[in-house]
């Protein structure tokens, strides 16, 4: 196919994606040209850096489905970041930056306008485009969760604010954090996002006032960036733990931008309570606003979520194969992908249907794997250290016990993903102890390579 009629045939798609893509999704095709069709794909260039992963990932099968509507052909394509295209757009995009408004139509406008909301994902608010409410599977886990943020992003600052959302790792918080900021970026342009964990903001913070003769430039900047915004997105804010420093920056921030009305929204492992060290000052900021837990999600949810993985990525998944995956992987929705992700990749390299034998011979699991009790953890932990259970549930203070127990404590929160206060009510002790316990056992791996042995021995023992 010569360069003419490639050209022709993309314009054809392009002016056919228009009709079908929402705004905000046509904006990363516009910019966009073919530089040739060989063997059945066009070579196409963009030039945005981002949109040869947002494309594939996201509207991949959409345009494969226009090449066929328009042409009556199976057409593929590649997508490539091509710099020198981007320059001669750079360039083209001023000379109509310099145009009077009047002379722009309704259209060019509404197109400027999202490019600019795209430039400012990418460069300021440091998003995921995948983190979107769209692609957000709702259970029974996460219903109340998914409504709140979808609130707070229709209405920032309005009702909801701190919008506190905790749970144990991998259920999806980033997920809905990022999905708050992605709409707000395309539904209410004028307003700043950013989002930053908070081992990001420690470092950055650290590098701010480290010594030298810009320091106070240096804090005042690093101030700006965090209370000029209209909605701040904090991830796993439980790391803030006995950095004081940090905990005083956060809570002035916190001041400045609560005093302006502005959103902000949290995730954290656990409650504002149980995070040590937190001041009582900026443990009723968290918990002014509303307080939500992600539970980890059930067999129809874990299925639900199997199946629009596939559909996203086009393809073909039964029914038995999602089901043999959700019931062998229970804890969190992050394993769960993993586990889809591996089978998918091996159908894909090895040319295979993506099939329950595959997934048998991939994973290699047992059939029908229970989920793992907080009771399960402390008798394969009993058993382990040369006690038994009822030793973990007796007032007994003896060390071998005791330490048996923190980390049994330890494994049944990182394991089942079970709050505190259910793990306190099954060894009959009081909270606080628990929140010790597991604090204790975190901190004590890091130095103590015996100790993390032992616990990723025992982890890898209960998970089976």
């Amino acid at each position: 196919m010569d360069i003419l009629e490639a050209k022709r045939i993309w314009a054809e798609v392009k002016t056919e994606l228009r009709t079908v893509l929402p705004d905000h999704a046509y904006t990363w095709i516009t910019e966009t040209d073919v530089t040739g069709c060989e063997d059945n794909r066009f070579n196409i260039i963009t030039v945005m850096a981002l949109a040869p992963q947002v494309i594939r990932q996201t509207y991949y099968k959409k345009i494969i489905d226009t090449f066929k509507k328009v042409t009556g052909k199976d057409y593929d394509f590649s997508i490539i970041y091509d710099e020198d295209f981007a320059k001669r757009y750079q360039k083209d995009k001023k000379k109509e930056a310099s145009k009077p408004k009047s002379l722009l139509s309704e259209e060019e406008e509404k197109i400027n306008l999202l490019k600019e909301n795209l430039a400012q994902m990418q460069s300021f608010a440091n998003l995921n485009l995948k983190y979107k409410f769209e692609n957000f599977v709702v259970g029974e886990n996460s219903e109340f969760t998914y409504a709140l943020a979808q609130n707070v992003a229709k209405n920032p600052a309005k009702k909801y604010n701190p919008l506190f959302i905790y749970g144990a790792a991998g259920l999806g918080k980033t997920h809905l954090m990022q999905a708050i900021g992605h709409y707000v970026i395309f539904n209410k342009p004028k307003l700043k996002v950013r989002y930053i964990k908070t081992e990001e903001y420690v470092n950055e913070l650290i590098k701010s006032i480290q010594k030298g003769a810009d320091r106070n430039n240096k804090m005042e900047a690093f101030r700006q960036k965090y209370r000029n915004v209209d909605v701040l997105l904090i991830d796993d804010i439980q790391f803030i733990e006995s950095k004081e420093r940090t905990m005083d920056e956060i809570f002035h921030t916190f001041d400045s931008l609560l005093n302006k009305n502005k959103q902000i929204v949290i995730t954290s492992d656990r409650l504002p309570s149980e995070i040590p060290g937190l001041p009582a000052r900026l443990q009723s900021r968290f918990e002014m606003g509303i307080m939500t837990e992600i539970t980890p999600p059930d067999f129809e949810t874990r299925v639900a979520i199997l199946q629009n993985l596939a559909e996203q990525e086009g393809v073909k998944i039964d029914f038995a194969t999602c089901e043999y995956i959700a019931q062998n992987f229970v804890n969190n929705v992050r394993e769960l992908e993993g586990a889809y992700n591996k089978v998918s990749a091996y159908a894909s390299f090895s040319d295979s249907e993506l099939n329950i034998e595959l997934a048998k011979k991939v994973l290699k699991c047992n059939d029908r794997k229970k989920a793992v009790t907080i009771a399960d953890v402390a008798q394969k932990t009993a058993e382990f250290y040369g006690v038994t259970v009822e030793d973990f549930k007796s007032p007994a203070r003896n060390q071998k016990i005791s330490n048996a127990r923190q980390v049994a404590v330890y494994l049944s929160r990182e394991i089942t993903g079970e709050s505190f206060e259910e793990i306190a009510e099954f060894y009959n002790k009081k909270h606080p102890t628990m929140l010790y316990s597991y604090d204790k056992v975190k901190k004590d791996m890091i130095s103590d390579d015996s100790l993390s042995q032992a616990v990723k021995s025992l982890e890898k023992n209960i998970k089976g």
